[in-house]
């Protein structure tokens, strides 16, 4: 796990709000809502009618409704902890889930062959211990709740769930046969919302998100019994989906209309998926 602080800095004149912008004026850090563009970068409400931007037009974009509480990173969290212990309690205890519910959402070839096409998106519920658990809600709440701050609850639920198949499409590619559980390809794909967002509002790659994500991807690389390819495919299928929200460079993920483009490319990416899982498993039948 990366010991890369997720912090953010928080806007002067609202303390409340973090945010990646800053005024290339001063430096001070700024939310959207205090941000004027200006021909030279971002000016804060200070600097915005220094002589360098006076003509610049006053813009005000107000971050996504509902985007402050976390409220679907909350819930996702509720979710997979309630799903675990179901699993634990038809299982034999808390450290090993088992019964119906786990063998009818886990993720394998034969199963989603034989019309269990759920699976793509009902393993990514599952876990296989309480370390397991335990180790992606952590990733989540600590990603999820700033990713979603900035996107906003639909863009991000969106995100989640098509990342989601991403990553199980991942997974049947490299291992196929393998029982593959758990919320990791969704979390990759938060990984790569996460990139994308960095680098368009701080202008970098290598920052934080990168971070996050080469640590966890050696840890995959590393570690045993770990869906390679359901971390993949999630990171891939994240970064699609985000760059679609920012309408493929030519918006911002973060706000803004996405457009036909964006949907289509978020559509896309859901369809791609699944088309791949087709793919991959109709020999297994």
């Amino acid at each position: 796990m990366s010991t890369a602080d997720t912090r953010m800095p928080t806007c002067y004149r609202h303390p409340d709000r973090e945010t990646g912008l800053s005024c290339s004026e001063c430096g001070r850090p700024i939310c959207t809502e205090c941000m004027t563009p200006a021909p030279v970068g971002l000016r804060c409400p200070d600097h915005a009618g220094s002589r360098k931007s006076v003509n610049a037009p006053r813009i005000v974009r107000r971050a996504p409704r509902g985007a402050t509480d976390a409220l679907v990173t909350k819930t996702l969290i509720g979710v997979n902890v309630g799903i675990y212990l179901i699993t634990a309690v038809q299982g034999n205890g808390i450290n090993s889930p088992g019964g119906a519910l786990l063998a009818k959402f886990w993720l394998d070839a034969p199963d989603v062959a034989q019309g269990g096409w759920w699976r793509l998106i009902t393993a990514a519920f599952l876990h296989a211990s309480i370390l397991h658990i335990g180790f992606n809600m952590y990733v989540l709440w600590a990603i999820g709740a700033h990713v979603e701050q900035y996107l906003g609850r639909a863009r991000f639920l969106a995100l989640y769930f098509v990342s989601g198949l991403a990553g199980s499409a991942g997974a049947l590619v490299l291992t196929p046969l393998a029982v593959t559980v758990g919320a990791s390809g969704a979390i990759f794909g938060i990984l790569g919302a996460w990139l994308i967002i960095e680098w368009q509002t701080t202008g970098r790659l290598a920052g934080n998100a990168m971070t996050w994500i080469v640590i966890n991807l050696v840890l995959s690389f590393a570690i045993a019994n770990i869906s390679i390819g359901g971390h993949i495919g999630g990171l891939i299928g994240g970064i699609l989906v985000t760059l679609a929200f920012a309408n493929w460079g030519r918006g911002h993920a973060a706000y803004g209309k996405i457009g036909v483009a964006g949907f289509a490319g978020l559509a896309g990416v859901a369809v791609a998926s699944v088309a791949i899982a087709y793919f991959k498993v109709r020999g297994y039948g």
